[in-house]
């Protein structure tokens, strides 16, 4: 009797909760919340600029030799075969990736450029570090006579690992997501390096041999403006404003004490401080 009545109030809450699925309506979805579009960005002649130089003190560390005896084509391989994560000249620190962060930034959508190059060459990537807008294109082209094999491994957006043999054509990939920076490595030559760093605006610039960096029709606002460099990390500059038509300086330094700490890169998504 017993094992009846359960069967029959199993069977009636069953129906009831039939009943209340049939009777409920597309309005009573629950609605996703969506970000509010972004507004295409107009610029109204009065942006500013902002440049600097990145220097370096203290006595820049001895370069490790590398032994790329395993690929004869690299070893013939003009110019020096030492790691070249550290490049001062004239004690200017070369391949550091400045960008400016702020909310007012995200607000917007900006035009995206053509593609931007990374070449292999001498079995080395060339650029070392080099910016990129989310969307835009990134062009690998190889000018060695020996294959490579590119493999980013970024951590927001897709991993990817592509041989790449003598005189084949370029490989075009594209990131969806803002991250910086993403590691680059050839797994064919493993101390061939480098950094992608992936926004969803175009104010960033990587300083040349000299140091220099520009960054370039920047809107009046305040931001904090960000050095990175893949040996010593990041240096913020808080609180930092541009005013309407401003040309304005702002200069790093990296100290050579970090060049010889134990370091790790910790990749991040795009406004957050990557560790070193």
């Amino acid at each position: 009797m017993l094992k009846r009545l359960s069967l029959i109030f199993m069977l009636i809450a069953l129906s009831a909760t039939l009943l209340a699925a049939c009777g409920k309506g597309d309005d009573d979805e629950p609605e996703e919340d969506e970000a509010p579009p972004k507004v295409k960005f107009q610029p109204k002649g009065n942006e500013g600029t902002i440049s600097g130089v990145v220097k370096f003190d203290g006595p820049v560390p001895t370069p490790q030799r590398i032994d790329m005896s395993g690929d004869a084509n690299c070893a013939a391989a003009p110019g020096a075969k030492t790691v070249d994560d550290v490049t001062v000249t004239d004690g200017k620190l070369a391949n550091v990736y400045v960008y400016l962060k702020a909310p007012s930034l995200d607000r917007f959508s900006y035009d995206v450029p053509d593609a931007n190059v990374l070449d292999q060459q001498g079995c080395r990537y060339t650029p070392r570090v080099l910016g990129l807008m989310v969307g835009q294109t990134l062009r690998v082209t190889n000018s060695d006579p020996t294959a490579h094999n590119v493999h980013p491994s970024p951590r927001q957006n897709t991993e990817w690992n592509k041989s790449q043999p003598p005189n084949a054509p370029p490989i075009e990939a594209k990131f969806n997501r803002p991250e910086t920076l993403i590691p680059v490595k050839c797994n064919q030559h493993p101390w061939m390096k480098a950094h992608v760093g992936v926004l969803a605006h175009p104010y960033f610039a990587v300083t040349d041999n000299e140091g220099k960096y520009s960054i370039k029709d920047v809107p009046p606002g305040k931001y904090t403006l960000t050095a990175w460099h893949e040996k010593f990390g990041e240096q913020p500059m808080k609180d930092f404003e541009v005013k309407a038509s401003e040309s304005k300086t702002q200069d790093f330094s990296f100290g050579a004490k970090a060049a010889y700490a134990p370091t790790s890169l910790k990749v991040e998504p795009a406004f957050i401080v990557p560790s070193r």
